[in-house]
């Protein structure tokens, strides 16, 4: 028998064995860094999910935002077209001048229409700039009446600042019975006035008249104003009211625009962006009223640029806000993603460190190598997951030991479980050997 073939034998045998053993290992390496990098793409394919919806969710809120803005800017400007410059009647009064001068931003025209039947109306004039309150009118009205029990009379007057109403009376009565006689600003009627004194705070002259007398008072702000007598007392009376007015109309001498209200209803164009002024005035023609009905046309490219351009910067200011959170979110997650493993230094010089981890006693103990021959003892002591260090720790309670301590600790932090046999790691334990 030949004694080399029978030495090669045996040799033969241990190395299979070797290999034999060393296999079961290897799969149960393989299979705990497989576990780590699924866990690994596992938490990063979530992370990227979440990113996707956290950025979805943002594109919806930029967008209910938008939506309610303009529902908003919707609602203002139907409150300014239907409430601030809608539509309203208009009671004019002998001599009376009114100044119109909406906001040319928001009206584009006005429109002046007569209510009732008359045989000559207001007239409406357009001018290129606010004209000076400067013409005087005078004129006197007198009026005898028989005042029934608990009945009144008034007058109503639309006047400007600077004008005047002197008032002379005299009551005819037998008993020399007394009567009310008030001059008040406002559109409140003597009825209300008598029912609760307190009614309004804006009674120029309160006064009880008998005989004869004169009364005299100064307007000072530009409204309607009411001149009422009242009999309280159980029997009627007669009296005789004379009222002269001294009233201050705008000049309307300049005006490029003149229209009748009676005839027809009168429209006047705004200048944009200067603005103009209009005056409505009223003639003096035997006591009569005038009921008008005045209404505003909006300018529609206000309103629609308005809402486009708020709607532009609110989606800009979003759109900023947006990317920026993004860019955020991004940063937050690229430091929150540390590696698992710590980067292995890929020089040449640093191949094989792995065995400089071995402890005197393991290099004492380790048998030596053949050529040819793989020693499954080192690949054992390795850490399964940078296969640099040796396994230095074990994890609680599962016992499993496939890890260098900083492998487990970062395998405890991010995973939570054991890469053998998913059980969850409650400690990471440090083995020292001595």
């Amino acid at each position: 028998m030949d004694p080399e073939r029978t030495s090669s034998a045996p040799e033969s045998s241990s190395s299979s064995h070797e290999a034999s053993t060393s296999s079961p290992v290897r799969h149960e390496e393989e299979a705990a860094v497989a576990a780590v990098e699924r866990r690994e793409n596992d938490r990063t394919s979530q992370e990227h999910s979440h990113n996707v919806e956290h950025r979805r969710a943002l594109r919806e809120d930029t967008w209910s935002c938008i939506v309610v803005l303009i529902t908003f800017w919707f609602f203002v400007a139907m409150t300014l077209i239907l409430g601030v410059f809608g539509a309203s009647n208009l009671q004019l009064t002998p001599n009376s001048s009114i100044l119109i001068k909406p906001n040319v931003w928001f009206v584009d025209h006005i429109k002046v229409e007569q209510i009732n039947e008359a045989d000559s109306g207001p007239v409406l004039y357009g001018l290129y700039s606010t004209p000076p309150l400067d013409v005087v009118k005078i004129w006197s009205e007198n009026h005898i009446t028989i005042l029934q029990t608990s009945t009144y009379k008034e007058w109503m007057y639309i006047l400007n600042e600077g004008s005047q109403i002197n008032i002379s009376y005299s009551v005819a009565s037998s008993s020399s019975l007394s009567l009310i006689l008030i001059v008040s600003k406002g559109s409140e009627n003597l009825e209300e006035w008598i029912a609760d004194p307190a009614y309004t705070n804006s009674t120029l002259s309160w006064n009880v008249i008998k005989g004869n007398g004169f009364i005299q008072q100064s307007i000072t702000e530009k409204s309607t104003y009411y001149v009422a007598v009242g009999n309280l007392n159980s029997e009627d009376v007669q009296v005789n009211v004379n009222i002269s007015v001294k009233s201050y109309l705008y000049n309307t001498s300049e005006a490029y625009y003149t229209c009748v209200v009676s005839r027809r209803s009168c429209s006047l164009k705004l200048l944009f962006p200067s603005g103009n002024s209009a005056v409505l005035t009223s003639q003096s023609v035997g006591g009569n009223d005038w009921y008008v009905k005045l209404s505003y046309g909006p300018r529609w490219i206000t309103y629609v640029v308005g809402i486009g351009g708020m709607s532009f910067v609110m989606f800009w200011a979003f759109h900023y806000l947006n990317n920026f959170q993004s860019r955020s979110l991004d940063r937050i997650v690229q430091d929150q993603r540390a590696p698992l493993l710590a980067r292995k230094d890929s020089d040449l010089s640093s191949w094989g460190s792995s065995y400089d981890s071995v402890s005197d006693n393991d290099e004492e103990h380790e048998e030596p190598v053949k050529d040819g021959e793989y020693n499954s003892n080192n690949v054992r002591r390795l850490c399964a997951s940078c296969f640099d260090a040796p396994r230095d720790c074990f994890f609680l309670p599962c016992g499993h030991c496939v890890a260098c301590f900083t492998c487990g600790s970062r395998i405890t932090e991010v995973a939570g479980t054991c890469p053998i046999c998913c059980r969850n790691i409650k400690k990471v334990r440090k083995i020292f050997t001595v």
